[in-house]
């Protein structure tokens, strides 16, 4: 199973930090980092930056929206940045969610899967300098260009992040990896492999051609009460927050798993703006079922079990309590491939 990192989606760190973390990240042999978009950075600038700075490890965006750019855009920035990185780069894309796509970019939020299905398609005509001829059911695209530069590879992976039936589902038919979060080992055969499977057998293919790669929260520390509670706000956001209270895809997730009731609870404070009582809610059973925390060995051992529910590969998204540099910097060196 391959080890790779998620850059903290935060600017509490120098830009200078971050790029030393990732490049000792390289050193150290990770497989690959993950860079996050929402309403921060941009994440193809900072793969960019990340990528130009070091040597071996692989560059992917964890994840960009399919609604705020194009489909021909998405292609060229990710044909760019496998030139600038000398073919290391792959391309992560999701729906993201109602705030963003409709708060932040002012676009309707709708048709999402079929849209990063139409999306997948174009990107992989315009890598292939294929003609431009595209009639789908939100794109058409008639003029027969393409793309004028010369891509380092005609197909760069694309690794999807979905958790609907039908989002799982497109990643198990059309994509080389599927990015889950709040990943639950527990529930990974019951809940969502049925997906990925009914997908790959659409496709005519084997699930073992999906990379399976949870962005997993690793938090490195004795004190399992503190690492628990730096969890919680976390969590509380996404179950509770992002999302309509009609639409909220990480809650429903959260109701697959059979925890229902605390869903809604956590949902109807968030929502009502008491945040410190829905975090309450959010059981240390909770916290443990998508977190793994403790002491760096036992990190390293829960990390390895993963590989047999099927996971291929995982992107750390690795913390300590209280965020300390050196002792993040610590952890990472423990955690490292061997």
């Amino acid at each position: 199973m391959k080890l790779g990192i998620n850059v903290p989606y935060a600017d509490y760190l120098p830009r200078e930090m971050v790029v030393a973390y990732v490049q000792e990240a390289d050193r150290l042999g990770y497989d690959t980092v993950w860079v996050a978009e929402a309403y921060g950075w941009d994440a193809f600038t900072i793969c960019t930056q990340l990528a130009v700075a070091t040597e071996r490890i692989k560059i992917g965006t964890g994840i960009v929206n399919v609604f705020s750019r194009s489909p021909a855009l998405i292609a060229q920035t990710a044909g760019s940045l496998d030139l600038i990185s000398n073919g290391r780069f792959t391309l992560g894309l999701g729906t993201s969610g109602h705030q963003v796509i409709e708060g932040w970019h002012g676009v309707k939020f709708e048709r999402g899967v079929r849209r990063m299905r139409e999306t997948i398609e174009i990107v992989r005509l315009v890598l292939r300098r294929e003609r431009l001829n595209y009639e789908g059911e939100i794109f058409h695209l008639g003029m027969g260009l393409k793309l004028i530069t010369n891509p380092v590879r005609s197909q760069v992976p694309i690794y999807l992040a979905t958790l609907t039936p039908s989002g799982v589902a497109l990643a198990g038919e059309l994509a080389e990896g599927w990015l889950p979060v709040f990943f639950a080992p527990a529930h990974y055969d019951s809940v969502i492999k049925p997906g990925l499977e009914k997908g790959a057998a659409r496709a005519g293919r084997s699930l073992s051609d999906l990379s399976v790669c949870p962005i997993q929260p690793v938090v490195v520390t004795s004190d399992r009460k503190a690492g628990r509670d730096a969890t919680r706000a976390h969590l509380a956001l996404y179950i509770g927050g992002m999302g309509s209270r009609e639409k909220n895809y990480y809650n429903q997730l959260w109701c697959s798993y059979g925890y229902e009731e605390e869903a809604k609870r956590i949902q109807d404070l968030y929502l009502d703006r008491r945040k410190d009582e829905a975090m309450a809610v959010i059981s240390d059973e909770m916290v443990d079922l998508v977190t793994i925390i403790g002491p760096a060995q036992e990190c390293r051992e829960r990390l390895g079990e993963l590989a047999r529910v099927g996971v291929s590969e995982v992107s750390v998204a690795l913390s300590v309590p209280g965020n300390d540099p050196a002792e993040t910097l610590a952890a990472l060196q423990a955690l490292a491939p061997r």
